[in-house]
């Protein structure tokens, strides 16, 4: 068996990554990347992995979530001299704009891995994030919502219909729940700590016209661990996700609710992780062959996310 065909689950990360450099006081920052890579080489998982090449995502993908005009803006905002882009959380710097059409575009070659049969999963190491990126504004470190792009390629590219998005990060993520809160293709599960930023999340927030019920928020009290999160995810997700019947997951996979992260207040462990991980990739081979991309969304103590992350990988390979 040649070594492509071994290789089951493939690992997204390139160097330009760590060109978006948003200053030294902002938590999310390039080292929480090369700290992952680091991790991996060093515990002998990298060889395991399937090496995917990121390229930019055309912008025909980036305006099925985001306006041209927002395309346009996040373009032109460095050259014109502006050093945040919409707010202040979302710093720029003179390769942040490559970076971010890396970010979403490297995530549509994780899809296309999957959808060849290269790969049967991925985990995409990229950044900046995306799930609190708006169609018109960037907020929250995200410049464009990479999952949400990702979605509408794998319906308008490869022809499924039916996309389920699993979002464990410890911030709601509400670009994402915007972008598809009138539209039953798409099943949004949420799991976060609340009342928290971005201040959105509620339970009562299940969708909108055809979309009612296709939006699922799990609002959750600071302090909840690995008990809380596990029950959520066999009690509300799995059947929820079984009913829907997608045919491609992806997950947001936010490691800022690990117990030792600096911006949230939750008490997730790394074994935590890994058996949620466990749940969501049972869902996709039960429902879709296996077919799974997780992102990288949050996640700001190095030592924590490296070892979480190393966990969530070894769930699925």
């Amino acid at each position: 068996m040649s070594k492509k065909q071994e290789a089951k689950t493939g690992f997204l990360y390139d160097d330009i990554y760590l060109q978006h450099l948003p200053g030294t006081w902002q938590p999310e920052r390039p080292e929480r990347l090369t700290m992952i890579v680091n991790r991996l080489k060093d515990k002998g998982i990298y060889p395991q992995l399937h090496n995917l090449i990121a390229v930019p995502a055309p912008e025909e993908w980036i305006t099925t979530i985001h306006t041209p005009e927002y395309v346009d803006r996040v373009k032109n905002s460095w050259q014109k001299g502006k050093r945040f882009l919409d707010s202040h959380d979302v710093p720029l710097s003179e390769h942040s704009c490559q970076a971010a059409f890396m970010a979403a575009g490297g995530t549509l070659a994780a899809v296309d891995a999957v959808m060849d049969g290269t790969i049967k999963n991925a985990f995409c190491a990229v950044r900046p994030p995306g799930h609190h990126a708006l169609a018109d504004a960037a907020m929250g470190f995200c410049i464009f919502n990479n999952i949400a792009i990702a979605a509408r390629y794998i319906q308008k590219k490869h022809k499924l219909p039916k996309v389920l998005i699993v979002d464990w990060d410890v911030h709601h993520g509400n670009g994402t729940q915007a972008a598809f809160y009138d539209d039953p293709t798409v099943l949004y599960f949420s799991v976060h700590q609340y009342p928290f930023y971005p201040g959105s999340g509620a339970a009562s927030e299940k969708g909108t016209g055809k979309g009612a019920g296709f939006t699922i928020n799990v609002p959750l009290a600071q302090g909840s661990g690995d008990r809380d999160y596990i029950r959520i995810f066999k009690e509300t997700l799995q059947p929820a996700a079984v009913d829907f019947d997608p045919d491609f997951v992806l997950i947001s996979a936010g490691f800022d609710a690990h117990e030792d992260d600096l911006l949230g207040s939750m008490k997730v462990t790394c074994e935590g992780f890994a058996t949620l991980t466990g749940i969501v990739k049972d869902i996709a081979e039960q429902c879709c062959g296996g077919r799974l991309v997780s992102l990288l969304e949050g996640g700001y103590h190095l030592q924590a996310l490296a070892a979480a992350v190393e966990a969530h990988i070894k769930v699925l390979l």
